[in-house]
């Protein structure tokens, strides 16, 4: 079930990236645009119209797009969701999810309370320099409602910033069919557990629109976050530089590097896992070619376990890119790692810890067979909101540190600006910027 390869064979096929501007049009994408817009339209055509309505309409366009793109009749006065039909969601969600919520809550709100940058300021180098490190003051949140209701994901990208300061926090989430039409419940009572100002039944790119324009019901925000499909991604794609966003999130991928001290039956279900998340990538980098074949034959009976529709995502998944490289030795599959800079990278060796300061690309290090993956989806306490698609190479999981800004502080005394004039006069003249120059030469002179 799961594909054997060497390295070579590896490198052309599950490790090659794919173009940063590759979209892939599924067939059911390309029938609801041509359902809803009349016309085969590529997505960026189609998400850039959608943007336009909301951003000339508001309202009225976050109505009319529910309504073509999801199915969903919405009123104006059912965009807000109200705090009594909040309330209500806890009698739809089996208590023992909002106990789990309730933990993973707690460890991410203790995770990250530690501190982050914080204001500073010194006299070293003349009169007063530094930095104010403030909160951002709104941040919007998109949760995706559609085959996985992400209540983790709603949890690890709003307590961050509930931690980092920021005094307002709102969350859109698609709305269903029901009467009124809300998003999921289980959404909506982890909305509540993290504490979310306001929580509104809007998805795919009109919400992203919303939060970037703002519209009568939905105020702007100063940055969005959160995961979506094809459409959401190119939507905050697109309203960047008229706000902040936190990444254009791929599909999501996970590199298990194991030895033949790990379990066979364990890796095979942290594989499986990851391949459940539709064009996910799970790799399996191993130099024991019998792990390799023993994970394979493991995939292939927990494989059958599954429910039907969780079975075929799976299979989906596991043809397209994902496998078992036999490699060299550990340090080759370090180094492929490293190359191809996961999101999730596990160790499941003998002694990982020793490997550790050998990682320098990947979003996250799963340390050792009992730290994995999927617990740090849920409950061990970083944001499993992390970088994909290669991007682990420059980037880094959402934390405090994406919820705040910094402001330079210059504050020079009389002596020091006069002692560095001449110096920034040379430069600017040097640029050819002589309106630079003669701001700086003025001051030179006034005392003379």
């Amino acid at each position: 079930m799961l594909k054997i390869l060497n390295v070579e064979q590896a490198r052309t096929t599950l490790l090659r990236r794919p173009d940063v501007d590759e979209i892939v049009v599924t067939e059911s994408m390309r029938r609801r645009t041509l359902a809803a817009f009349g016309e085969d339209l590529p997505p960026e055509e189609a998400v850039r119209r959608i943007l336009r309505d909301v951003r000339s309409q508001g309202d009225a366009a976050l109505i009319t797009w529910t309504h073509k793109l999801d199915g969903v009749a919405l009123a104006a006065e059912q965009i807000a969701v109200r705090k009594a039909d909040v309330a209500a969601a806890y009698d739809r969600v089996d208590e023992k999810v909002v106990l789990a919520l309730r933990q993973a809550a707690e460890r991410i709100a203790r995770f990250h309370a530690r501190p982050v940058a914080q204001t500073w300021m010194t006299t070293e180098l003349g009169g007063v320099l530094g930095q104010v490190v403030r909160p951002l003051r709104r941040v919007g949140v998109y949760i995706p409602g559609g085959s996985a209701p992400l209540a983790s994901t709603l949890l690890m990208t709003v307590i961050p910033a509930r931690q980092a300061g920021v005094k307002e926090v709102i969350v859109c989430a698609p709305p269903s069919s029901t009467r009124p039409p809300l998003p999921h419940p289980v959404i909506l009572v982890a909305a509540d557990i993290a504490q979310v100002d306001e929580i509104y039944a809007v998805g795919g790119a009109q919400a992203i629109g919303a939060m970037a324009y703002g519209t009568a019901t939905i105020r702007r925000v100063d940055k969005i976050c959160g995961p979506g499909n094809t459409f959401v991604v190119l939507a905050k794609r697109q309203v960047f530089g008229v706000c902040g966003i936190d990444s254009l999130p791929g599909p999501t991928e996970t590199v298990v590097i194991a030895d033949e001290s790990a379990n066979p039956t364990w890796v095979a279900a942290d594989l499986l896992a990851q391949a459940e998340h539709l064009g996910g990538t799970a790799l399996l980098l191993t130099p024991s070619r019998p792990l390799a074949e023993a994970v394979s034959a493991a995939v292939a009976a927990q494989l059958a376990d599954l429910p039907q529709p969780n079975r075929e995502a799976v299979t989906e998944s596991l043809a397209q890119r994902s496998g078992a490289v036999v490699t060299q030795d550990l340090a080759e599959a370090i180094a492929l790692a490293n190359d191809f800079a996961p999101e999730h990278l596990c160790l499941s060796v003998k002694d990982p810890w020793a490997w550790v300061d050998a990682i320098h690309s990947a979003g996250g290090i799963f340390v050792g067979e009992h730290s994995y993956e999927v617990l740090g989806d849920y409950v061990a306490g970083p944001s499993h909101v992390m970088p994909t698609g290669g991007t682990a190479r420059f980037a880094s999981p959402l934390s405090a540190l994406d919820f705040v800004r910094v402001t330079n502080v210059v504050a020079l005394d009389e002596a020091t600006a006069q002692r560095l004039a001449p110096a920034a006069v040379k430069l600017a003249e040097a640029e050819d910027l002589h309106a630079h120059a003669n701001a700086a030469r003025r001051r030179m002179n006034a005392n003379r």
